[in-house]
């Protein structure tokens, strides 16, 4: 059987149509080099979607174009970022509390600044968790660097999870800082800590399969990548060891319009009982829902 209908998606990672996009991607194309991501790019990954939905939605309700999106392809909740450039996230929140699900952003160049906002996040929308990309931060910091540290420590003692890009970034920026290797230490120093993976872990993907074999806390969702080209070592561990660790996430409106994800998703080749846990079941276990 293909997916299954009538679930009520939970999709963790999910967003606004962007009124000025280059200002919402600033902070990536300030450390790009090249000239298109300078110049040519509104997004900073262009040259890896066709027809990015960002580009062409209606800008004037940014929180009700998202909603009916949801509604039309069974997404009943999805998590957005809190402290986004134009303030959808927080507006979206008290508007519609049932629909969505806060989480906050994590900077580790910030210090003791960037972990009080993470507490004032925390107190202030009940954020489940905080996301981080290593390749995106400015300067850079790699998932096992010891700046991450206070922020692990911090959403461990909170009891709410990580978030992190792993693999190689789509924008043009340098993929040292998110090896799939590193997340290896981070589970070791933190056992405690739940650890997402974000945008696929390539070309690392049988190595993020290892690594939740061996951590009991390490997760992987499908953010950033349409159904047709999730890696087959992630469908073949979901449908063996690995049903509870596989979550799904999409990339609207940045990347992926909600009808390519859920049209592709029909052939994906999950067993009957893993769709309810990758649709749903993992994500409110693992945030607490």
């Amino acid at each position: 059987m293909g997916m299954p209908e009538g679930i009520g998606a939970i999709d963790l990672m999910i967003g606004f149509p962007a009124a000025d996009m280059a200002k919402q991607y600033a902070f990536i194309t300030q450390q790009t080099k090249d000239r298109q991501s300078k110049e040519e790019f509104e997004f900073p990954a262009e040259y890896m979607f066709k027809n990015p939905p960002d580009k062409v939605l209606e800008k004037d309700d940014p929180i009700g174009t998202t909603l009916r999106e949801m509604d039309k392809w069974g997404v009943e909740k999805g998590m957005i970022g809190v402290t986004d450039e134009e303030g959808n996230g927080v507006k979206a929140l008290k508007q519609h509390p049932d629909r969505f699900i806060p989480s906050g952003n994590g900077d580790p160049n910030k210090g003791m600044q960037g972990i009080e906002q993470i507490v004032k996040e925390f107190e202030t929308f009940g954020i489940k968790a905080v996301g981080l990309f290593p390749a995106g931060t400015f300067p850079q910091v790699a998932i096992n660097d010891k700046k991450m540290y206070p922020i692990y420590a911090k959403c461990s003692e909170l009891g709410i999870a990580v978030f992190c890009c792993a693999g190689v970034p789509g924008p043009r920026l340098r993929m040292e800082p998110q090896k799939v290797e590193y997340i290896d230490e981070v589970m070791y120093d933190f056992p405690e800590l739940t650890f997402v993976t974000r945008h696929g872990c390539e070309p690392w993907q049988d190595l993020a399969v290892k690594l939740m074999l061996k951590w009991p806390n390490l997760y992987y969702s499908t953010s950033a990548f349409a159904p047709k080209h999730y890696p087959q070592a992630i469908i073949n561990y979901a449908n063996t060891r690995g049903a509870d660790k596989i979550m799904y996430a999409g990339y609207f409106p940045m990347g992926l319009s909600l009808e390519r994800i859920m049209t592709e998703m029909r052939d994906v080749g999950f067993k009957d009982e893993v769709w309810p846990k990758f649709l749903r079941g993992n994500a409110e276990r693992v945030l607490g829902l």
